[in-house]
């Protein structure tokens, strides 16, 4: 006869991260709560750190900490390298060199992820990542918005180079926030310990929903990459004035004028 065991199931404690959104306001917030999501990190296209940082700060609470965060562009539109940096102190620009972008990240002790590896011609292939698997503290290895074979690849950089993996939604859209998360081991409470979380490597397991409406809310994300090159990107470029994340920026005072890929 089986014996029914009817002692309390003790279980360790997790920290449910969504690795990367781009989107941030009370939905998303109320979303990611409603899915048992404990972090979310912000890092939005083309926004200065001190404006991500001051978002951040108004949408955290006891509940929810949101780990301000930059995608930073490597290299010009012709070689683009997008690397996912957590724990910055001061403000980065895009269009710099790889090289000038990691060595002011290492100045800051940030932690350097690798989003979508291996995805179209934006991000750091394969031979990229050995060779710097050093300098890098995660790989992503599951995104909603890429596709299954993308994903599959992804696993297999992060495995042949060593690298931890991370996962997120990579949500552009308030409805895929929570789709995919990183879970760690133990209660990150703030934004510090999340970052270290990364940066120090700590046990983590990647996790995402399943069934149909989760490979729906992919293809639909994987949908608005069109929108986001075609009208976003005239507007940003032609419409809108200087880009605020440009080195030029009068806000960077020139200090990575030396590093710029861009007259």
């Amino acid at each position: 006869m089986r014996r029914r065991d009817d002692r309390a199931t003790v279980t360790r404690p997790q920290t449910r991260v969504d690795a990367h959104v781009k989107v941030l306001d009370d939905e998303v917030v109320a979303r990611a709560k409603d899915r048992g999501i404990d972090a979310l990190v912000y890092a939005p296209h083309f926004t200065r750190l001190p404006t991500i940082r001051e978002r951040a700060a108004r949408y955290t609470d006891d509940e929810l900490t949101v780990v301000p965060a930059r995608e930073v562009f490597t290299g010009d539109w012709g070689n683009r390298r997008h690397l996912l940096v957590l724990g910055l102190s001061d403000p980065v620009p895009d269009y710099i060199t790889f090289e000038g972008a990691m060595a002011e990240f290492e100045r800051q002790d940030a932690a350097v992820l690798v989003p979508h590896p291996g995805f179209a011609t934006i991000s750091l292939t394969r031979p990229e990542v050995d060779a710097h698997a050093a300098r890098l503290d995660a790989v992503e290895t599951y995104n909603t918005k890429l596709l299954p074979h993308q994903n599959a690849r992804a696993r297999r950089t992060a495995e042949e180079t060593g690298c931890p993996g991370f996962g997120s939604s990579y949500a552009h859209l308030p409805g895929t926030v929570g789709e995919a998360w990183t879970a760690f081991e133990g209660d990150l409470d703030d934004e510090e310990a999340i970052v270290d979380a990364f940066r120090e490597r700590r046990p983590r397991t990647v996790i995402h929903r399943g069934g149909a409406g989760h490979q729906l809310r992919g293809l639909v994300e994987f949908a608005h990459l069109a929108y986001e090159n075609t009208w976003v990107k005239l507007d940003r470029m032609f419409l809108s004035g200087n880009e605020p994340t440009l080195p030029s920026n009068v806000a960077y005072e020139g200090r990575f004028d030396d590093v710029s890929v861009y007259e």
